[in-house]
């Protein structure tokens, strides 16, 4: 049966060509497609993951809920033990502190509410390669009272480097106090929101501000960004007798979540759509090749061979089909998509961002295994139906159409 199947498939080359086409083109499509909506994600979680949050952070308990509006209340204790503890990890490259805090800064002749890091500039600096320095230079550990503004600070203040700015901000026991600091550079992260308000100083100035040697932040960079789940977990048991919380970068960007979920939902509708046209494609082809050989089913039928006989021909045909489309399918898609990721996709900024970027084809096993498996699948559903009805036919009907 299987060699009268292939036998079948090789003679009726025009048919087979035309469902192998459907095929082929449909498989392609779900490997481009999912591998360019993979790498969305993964670009896009990198560049949050880098610009700012780090892959994990750990802080007091209570600290996310509360600590952005009392930072020096929970203040890590012995952060330093904490850090050498961290750092220990196999999976961790580097851990840093950094302190957290809210202010006025002033030009002098106007006031913004900005939100401030005081962080170790060197350390940082490897953390944040998803940072654009748009003027000026980047810190560095020597810059005692250096200051990076964000892109929308320095278009509200009217900041450029060498500007001399004060920031005022409430001190360790409820005080006032101000520092004087220079501006060094203006810079673009990917979130938008956080470039209009956001200011980063060295730590040694940021506590010289609040009056406090405290810090209330380690920021975490792993090795490998797909086992942060599985850090955090570790780091949890180890700190489980200690007062501190740990969050990982997806928990605390709700712009990546809720992109996230917008992309999902854009591009699900994308896949579903191409999976519909892939099964009616080769339905139809499928149909049309069957119906045309109705005489040459008849005469089988007339031969001797029962009507079971002949559907599971036209199923077995269609699984030879189904087998050499999805395989011949993966090899066009693999190669489109090294081709394509070879010449990138220009992409528009996402939402709440204004740097685009390239975006390539990713070739990740599970999306080539779903889009094998969707071409053979709907050869072997597309043919169950052409199958059955011709074998149903009476058989007078399907000789008569030898005629």
């Amino acid at each position: 049966m299987l060699r009268l199947a292939i036998r079948n498939v090789m003679r009726h080359r025009t048919r087979t060509a035309l469902t192998l086409a459907a095929i082929v083109l449909g498989v392609a499509g779900l490997i481009l497609a999912g591998g360019f909506v993979q790498d969305v994600y993964v670009q896009l979680g990198e560049a949050t993951i880098h610009s700012q949050l780090g892959h994990l952070q750990i802080y007091r308990k209570g600290y996310y809920a509360q600590g952005s509006r009392k930072p020096i209340e929970f203040a890590l204790t012995r952060p330093n033990d904490v850090l050498r503890q961290v750092r220990a990890h196999p999976a961790v490259q580097d851990a840093m502190l950094r302190l957290n805090f809210s202010g006025l800064l002033s030009n002098g002749r106007a006031d913004l509410a900005i939100v401030g890091e005081g962080l170790q500039p060197d350390k940082e600096a490897r953390l944040g390669s998803y940072i654009t320095i748009l003027r000026g230079r980047m810190l560095t550990d020597h810059d005692r009272f250096g200051m990076l503004v964000g892109e929308g600070v320095a278009k509200a203040l009217k900041l450029s480097p060498g500007s001399r700015t004060t920031l005022v901000a409430s001190t360790a026991d409820g005080g006032l106090n101000s520092v004087d600091f220079e501006v060094l550079g203006i810079f673009r992260s990917f979130s938008k929101d956080y470039d209009n308000r956001a200011v980063r100083v060295p730590l040694a100035a940021a506590q010289e501000l609040l009056a406090t040697d405290v810090a209330n932040a380690i920021v975490v960079l792993l090795d490998a960004t797909p086992r942060t789940d599985q850090v955090k977990d570790e780091l949890e048991h180890a700190f489980a007798e200690r007062d501190i919380e740990i969050m990982s970068w997806h928990e605390l960007s709700d712009f990546y979540e809720k992109t996230i979920a917008l992309y999902k939902r854009q591009f699900g509708v994308l896949q579903f759509i191409t999976l519909i046209m892939v099964i009616l494609s080769v339905m139809n082809s499928v149909s049309m090749t069957t119906f045309e050989r109705m005489g040459e089913f008849g005469t089988m039928r007339a031969l001797g061979n029962r009507s079971r006989t002949v559907f599971r021909l036209v199923v077995l045909e269609n699984v030879v089909i189904g087998l050499v489309g999805s395989t011949l399918g993966v090899a066009v898609g693999l190669l489109l998509a090294i081709v394509i990721s070879g010449i990138g996709i220009p992409m528009p900024p996402p939402p709440n961002a204004e740097s685009s970027y390239i975006a390539s084809i990713r070739i990740l096993p599970p999306v080539i295994g779903a889009a094998f498996l969707v071409g053979f699948i709907a050869a072997f559903l597309a043919a169950i139906w052409p199958a059955h009805r011709v074998a149903q036919i009476p058989l007078v009907d399907a000789l008569r159409q030898n005629v």
